[in-house]
Order: C-alpha cells, then structure tokens, then sequence
C-alpha cells in the first residue's frame, strides 16, 4: 500500500528516498551525510561527523626553560678516540741513520 506525501507548500515537489531507511520523504527534509558524500538521508539517519576522517592534530612545540647548552661534559679531560698516527713525511730523518 502506497502512502501520499503532501508536498504543498514546499518549493520543490519531488520526493526522496532515503539512503539508510528507505522511507520517502519530501526532498528537502534529505540532508546530505557528512562521511558520505552523495548519500542523502532522513535527519533520524544523520550520523555525527567520523573524527577519524579529520586531519592529524598538529604537534605543540615544547621548549625548554633553561635548557643547557652543547658543550661537551669533560674539558680538556682524557680523550677516548685514539690520536691519529703522525704521517711518514712528518717524521724527521736523521743524515747519519740512513
């Protein structure tokens, strides 16, 4: 059995079904779902907003207070990476020794 929808009144006379329900109501009671572009449905059907589509919030910039500067810990203090060997032209020759 079919049911009439009154449409008198409204700017538009069409009639829409709607995506999740499947009922018909006058076209301009659809409003378009905000996670389904396209898909327009009844205002029972309207989901909220998915905030997984939403962009990633963005991150704070955290500065600190008196932050130490890069220095190294040990002035002057015993070195842990080995001196470079001295070059063989560097080496002094003797006249006598040859």
């Amino acid at each position: 059995m079919s049911v009439f929808l009154d449409t008198t009144g409204n700017s538009s006379l069409a009639i829409g079904i709607c995506g999740r329900c499947s009922r018909k109501f006058p076209i301009g009671e659809l409003v378009p779902d905000p996670n389904y572009p396209g898909l327009r449905v009844c205002r029972v059907d309207v989901d909220a907003y998915d905030p997984y589509r939403l962009p990633a919030r963005q991150p704070e910039n955290i500065a600190l207070r008196y932050a130490r500067p890069d220095t190294p810990l040990y002035e002057g203090g015993p070195s842990l990476v080995p001196a470079p060997e001295p070059a063989l032209d560097d080496i002094p020759v003797l006249i006598g020794d040859e």
